[in-house]
């Protein structure tokens, strides 16, 4: 018999099927676009595959009316469960005016949106931490009641901007939650080259705040570190590290070849994991998704995912002139 694990951390029913939803619609965005890129459609993909569990477990246990997330480029969990849709995210990788993270001027995955409290990331890696860091400081100051939900990858982990934030973060107990998704490789640099610690969660202690390392296939157990996280912060007992450990299922991005750095059988191995089949499964194990709410659920994806591509192709792109917006100042 299946235990309940979600019950033990106050899920219903309702919540998990939302949550595997949630997953399988950014799973199967993100194929939709590789075979956009492979068509010579969109320019450019950088893949969740593999992440999803982390990224939605986590996000579910925000409050996404009043949390701000910065996210990092993979997170097209989080942004959907904070509010963006299909065609937002069809939008961005066409790159037309309606895109609503920059009107088709940045790559995709520079996730943006303000009246959802995403803050938008740059190229540049972890400089999302300090500004997660710094909002958190600017609602401590005014009182409010928020925490600031960051993430980055393990590469990241090694960047001055986290040891900076995190440092900052816990000097003056700011409600900021820094999650880092350890999918394995940083490009094409195996982990074993990137840190000497066991794990990125080691590094906390150094901050003086609590690190935690979890299953990143596991949205529940995900879900719970994080909200244990968020509780902490909404008291005033400051930041948490906490560590999701999944694996990259796809190249680092549509430009990269993987074959060059890892073997096909290591690949393989890793999608035995696949939190898609694997939290599919322990929702039907429990009788929670039965075959009639499966072809629901991939009938309204398949929808929602046919629909944002078609309305994102024949979107406009924004005029040549609107290339000088909010670059120079503009006279009455």
């Amino acid at each position: 018999m299946t235990e309940n694990r979600h019950a033990n951390v106050g899920l219903s029913d309702n919540d998990v099927l939302e949550i595997y939803e949630t997953m399988l619609l950014a799973r199967k965005i993100d194929e939709r676009m590789w075979l956009l890129n492979r068509a010579g459609k969109i320019p450019f993909v950088i893949s969740c595959q593999g992440q999803e569990a982390a990224q939605v477990g986590a996000a579910f246990a925000l409050d996404k009316e009043k949390d701000y997330i910065l996210p990092y480029y993979r997170d097209m969990g989080v942004v959907l469960r904070f509010g963006m849709t299909a065609r937002d995210l069809m939008l961005s990788a066409f790159a037309k005016a309606e895109d609503p993270n920059s009107g088709g001027r940045q790559m995709p995955g520079h996730f943006g949106q303000k009246k959802n409290r995403i803050v938008t990331g740059s190229s540049p890696v972890t400089t999302q931490v300090p500004h997660a860091v710094g909002i958190a400081l600017a609602g401590k100051m005014q009182r409010k009641d928020f925490v600031t939900f960051t993430t980055f990858g393990e590469g990241s982990s090694n960047q001055g901007d986290f040891h900076e934030g995190a440092n900052f973060a816990a000097v003056h107990k700011l409600p900021v939650i820094l999650m880092c998704e350890n999918n394995k490789y940083a490009i094409s640099v195996p982990i074993h080259k990137q840190l000497a610690c066991e794990n990125v969660s080691d590094r906390a202690i150094g901050y003086g705040m609590p690190g935690v390392t979890v299953d990143g296939n596991d949205p529940i157990a995900v879900y719970k570190a994080v909200k244990e996280a968020a509780d902490r912060g909404r008291r005033g007992e400051g930041p948490t590290l906490v560590e999701t450990v999944s694996y990259r299922l796809t190249p680092h991005s549509s430009d990269d070849d993987d074959r060059a750095y890892r073997s096909r059988e290591e690949v393989e191995a890793a999608k035995q994991k696949d939190s898609i089949f694997t939290f599919k499964a322990y929702l039907q194990e429990l009788n929670i998704l039965t075959e009639q709410l499966e072809t629901e659920i991939n009938d309204r994806i398949s929808k929602a995912v046919n629909d944002a591509t078609e309305y994102a192709e024949a979107a406009p792109y924004a005029e040549a002139e609107s290339a000088l917006q909010h670059v120079y100042g503009e006279g009455e």
